[in-house]
């Protein structure tokens, strides 16, 4: 017969729910409608746009959802990274003021200011040669005319120009980060690393010539103020009252005068240094080698004073062109005509053997006359 326990069997088999408490069952029931209800408002945040689905006050609004580890794991990384443009932007500024005397002393050679007369000297070879003053005596020169304080004309507007270099600096690399490449010095990779060379060479080139345009102008000022020294002027006072002169003068390219020698040697120099360097560590270093790590780390320092010669007459032409035909006697005959180009400065300074000229300040010898060619 069909008992009370055969129909309990047929309804746990039928329907198993039955089996089940009514407690578990409720629970069960409420489980489903919950996730029924997230399903419904995921759907919904998904049509949301993404500025509508972050938490409130951005960066900040996560920090505080994600909890205070989330805060305090996001906060120290963004404190250093400020930290330390910032002692960059220190340093730079403190090892332009340190030098600042030497590009000074630099500039007025360049210009082809000589107050002080040549002395004979001997060369290596015992034979007598003309030698102009060197830097010491240039200086004490000048501390003996415009005191200590003299040395330092300028600074202010090459602070400010070194300042904004490093944060442009910092900002293009911000902005357009370099992806990290792993190192690569084999020759069975030398296509490997050489686009890595060419890549990171790229890179360096965007952030230096941004660097320059942003700097420049602070730049030009600097050069003025320094030239000054010259012919005993003041027109060049101030930051602001300079600002303001060159632009009622020469408009909006005042400020860049001299800016694509510039350019042009700094793009020569990255270029040739890197991959001199590269192919140096490449082929000339063994790898079996026990010290040729240490070679290696050296090569890009040495080739970087091996090419900053060659590329020197472009930096001559450009802090040449900065002050010519400006105002200032420095920039005026009989130190050098007025030119229409920098083109025009650099056939010049050919023509008279002088595209090397304040590349030395120790031992500089007296300059041979040459024959003056004209230039169209």
């Amino acid at each position: 017969m069909f008992g009370v326990e055969d129909l309990h069997k047929a309804k746990t088999i039928c329907c198993p729910s039955y089996c089940v408490p009514p407690t578990v069952v409720t629970q069960r029931r409420t489980g489903e409608a919950a996730q029924a209800q997230w399903r419904r408002r995921g759907a919904m945040a998904a049509a949301l746009p993404p500025a509508a689905r972050a938490p409130p006050g951005g960066v900040a609004g996560r920090a505080a959802a994600t909890g205070p580890e989330g805060a305090a794991a996001a906060g120290p990384g963004g404190v250093r990274a400020e930290g330390a443009e910032g002692l960059f932007v220190v340093l730079g500024a403190g090892l332009a003021a340190a030098s600042h005397p030497l590009l000074y002393v630099k500039l007025l050679v360049q210009v082809g200011h000589e107050p002080l007369p040549p002395t004979v000297g001997r060369n290596v070879l015992g034979r007598k040669v003309l030698y102009l003053p060197g830097f010491f005596t240039y200086a004490r020169h000048i501390v003996e005319v415009d005191g200590k304080r003299g040395l330092f004309r300028g600074l202010t507007p090459r602070l400010i120009s070194s300042t904004l270099s490093t944060i442009t600096r910092g900002s293009v690399k911000k902005a357009f980060p370099l992806e990290d490449m792993e190192h690569v010095s084999n020759k069975d990779d030398v296509k490997t690393s050489l686009r890595k060379v060419v890549k990171e060479t790229s890179h360096e080139m965007m952030m230096q010539c941004m660097s320059r345009v942003v700097s420049h102008p602070l730049h030009v000022i600097s050069m003025r103020c320094m030239v000054q020294f010259v012919g005993r002027e003041v027109k060049y006072s101030g930051v602001f009252s300079a600002i303001g002169r060159i632009f009622k003068e020469e408009g909006i390219l005042g400020f860049f005068v001299g800016l694509v020698p510039h350019i042009l040697g700094d793009v020569i120099f990255l270029w040739c240094c890197n991959l001199l360097a590269h192919f140096i560590n490449t082929y000339a270093v063994d790898d079996n080698f026990s010290q040729a790590s240490v070679i290696r780390s050296y090569t890009k320092f040495v080739m970087g004073i091996a090419v900053s010669m060659l590329t020197y007459p472009f930096l001559l032409v450009g802090d040449l062109m900065a002050v010519n035909n400006c105002g200032l006697r420095a920039g005026l005959p009989p130190y050098a005509p007025a030119f229409t180009s920098w083109i025009h400065c650099w056939r010049y300074l050919s023509a008279q053997g002088q595209l090397f000229r304040g590349s030395s300040l120790l031992f500089r010898r007296a300059p041979v006359p040459a024959a003056c060619f004209p230039i169209d």
